[in-house]
């Protein structure tokens, strides 16, 4: 079986639900927690996941600061407030894939999204680094502002995959990462085809 490491980081307004989102993750849907507090900097979290349609696996752990694990798939989730955004910049560097979110019902956190992937792809210039746009909060029907073809239409354009859940109801809040851990497979297969080729 193939282990990789990837650096996986998670980003968005505050209160779209991306705290919820890696801790139902992290907890195989086990609980929802009502009231979470402010994320303050950077929470690391790390989980095995496997990788869709193989029998490979990408990891992920929850350990509030050491990075020095080699085979796990790291997910990092972002304080959404600009007053961490210094702290943030460094500790985003390098990374793998991107999970950016915003809150279906909130259109000024979707307007928002530029901004963020602005800000997570100047980390990796000139690097092609696999990301998912995610609509949290889709248990909210009546109250919702941004509808899925116009982010489905946004993601498309800025090269990003996209999704819908609801972290509260958890519904489909495993696939932002199933989508990343495939993306950051398939590009692990290709740089491996390319080294052979050039063997």
């Amino acid at each position: 079986m193939v282990k990789l490491s990837a650096k996986c980081l998670l980003a968005g307004d505050p209160a779209v639900g991306k705290s919820a989102l890696a801790q139902m993750f992290r907890s195989d849907g086990a609980n929802f927690q009502k009231n979470y507090t402010l994320t303050t900097g950077i929470e690391l979290l790390v989980k095995a996941i496997s990788v869709p349609e193989t029998s490979d696996s990408v990891c992920s752990w929850q350990e509030p600061s050491f990075c020095f694990c080699f085979q796990e798939f790291f997910i990092f989730d972002s304080a959404g407030k600009d007053l961490f955004s210094e702290m943030l910049e460094k500790l985003w560097e390098q990374p793998n894939v991107l999970c950016l979110v915003y809150d279906v019902t909130n259109e000024q956190s979707f307007n928002n999204c530029a901004k963020w992937l602005e800000k997570l792809r100047a980390q990796a210039v000139g690097m092609h680094i696999p990301g998912v746009l995610v609509g949290n909060k889709t248990d909210l029907v009546g109250r919702r502002v941004v509808e899925q073809k116009q982010a489905q239409e946004w993601a498309d354009k800025h090269g990003l995959e996209y999704c819908e859940m609801s972290v509260k109801e958890m519904k489909n809040f495993e696939a932002p990462f199933n989508i990343l851990a495939k993306s950051f497979y398939q590009l692990y297969k290709e740089k491996v085809e390319t080294f052979h080729s050039l063997a």
